[in-house]
């Protein structure tokens, strides 16, 4: 088979799945694959992703450019992979391996990254100059898009908002929650899942996830509205402080708390109070794909007229 510049791939390699997706030049999806990953096992998820690949050229008919999503980082210092909570990925030059046993370069970002290229190319901030992507489910990231290519700074680590302490902080928030990471208070312990079914779990003394949560708010449950207020309140703390500090064109929410469909009215009631601003126009919206952003933007990786 001869490359094809008309197809790209993308793998969104996730903790418990892995996604194939062949874009052509128009951005649909015209192959679409999804196996369950090999957890554990760095060796076998290589392996896992050739297989996807050539699956899905066989598919399409043609040798692609591919992309991958990656739950973690590739360090600029050591070139291994960092921060991923698929923990048998640190440590491994992943994107070397992938590119040798492909027998071609391939291009690799974080997940949050992936999703805010996705939504920033052809989504819900197509045409965005500086676009923050959100990821809040299990974790809270973010990744940033300036002119449609992902920004990840000198350490590999820009958007990643959620390791940070939560701004402006309640008396009873202090001194927060643990955090994996060894710190107290980070945004990530409040906007999590986990984050908001704990919150609600210590106002109400009901075990919930988040979820119900939103669905008992939804049918005028009022601890859980409360719990979903104090949640909205915290989210714009913490995303005011990124307006302040890089002054995004558009906020994309993503991730599984991005499904609560109030969430994006919520948040943009609550920043005038936080942004340093007299106004504040700053559009904070739902994505445009949805679950589909991390193999998408993957593929993006290798815009249109990459050669």
């Amino acid at each position: 088979m001869n490359q094809n510049s008309n197809f790209r791939i993308g793998i969104d390699l996730g903790g418990t799945k892995i996604e194939a997706a062949v874009l052509d030049v128009r951005g649909a999806i015209v192959h679409r694959e999804r196996i369950g990953a090999p957890r554990g096992d760095y060796a076998a998820t290589l392996a896992a992703v050739n297989d996807l690949v050539t699956r899905a050229e066989a598919a399409c008919g043609a040798l692609s450019r591919v992309g991958v999503s990656l739950p973690g980082a590739i360090s600029p210092a050591t070139g291994l992979v960092k921060n991923a909570n698929s923990t048998w990925l640190n440590g491994h030059p992943f994107d070397r391996d992938l590119a040798v046993r492909l027998s071609r370069p391939v291009r690799v970002a974080n997940d949050a990254n992936c999703f805010a290229l996705s939504e920033a190319v052809d989504g819900a901030a197509a045409g965005g100059g500086l676009v923050f992507g959100v990821i809040v489910g299990t974790g809270c990231g973010g990744g940033l898009v300036l002119d449609g290519k992902v920004w990840t700074g000198p350490h590999a680590i820009a958007g990643e908002w959620g390791h940070n302490p939560l701004p402006w902080p309640r008396d009873d928030e202090r001194p927060g929650p643990a955090c994996y990471c060894g710190k107290r208070g980070c945004i990530e312990t409040f906007l999590s899942g986990p984050g908001l079914a704990s919150d609600h779990l210590a106002a109400t003394g009901e075990s919930i996830d988040a979820s119900a949560i939103a669905r008992a708010a939804a049918a005028s449950d009022p601890r859980a509205e409360a719990t979903l207020a104090r949640y909205a309140d915290r989210f714009a703390r913490a995303l005011a402080t990124v307006i302040n500090l890089i002054d995004p064109t558009v906020v994309v929410l993503g991730g599984g708390l991005s499904n609560i469909g109030t969430l994006p009215l919520r948040v943009s009631a609550a920043l005038p109070s936080y942004v340093f601003s007299d106004r504040i126009d700053t559009p904070i919206r739902p994505p445009s794909h949805g679950d589909s952003s991390g193999v998408r933007g993957a593929a993006w990786l290798w815009p249109v007229d990459a050669s």
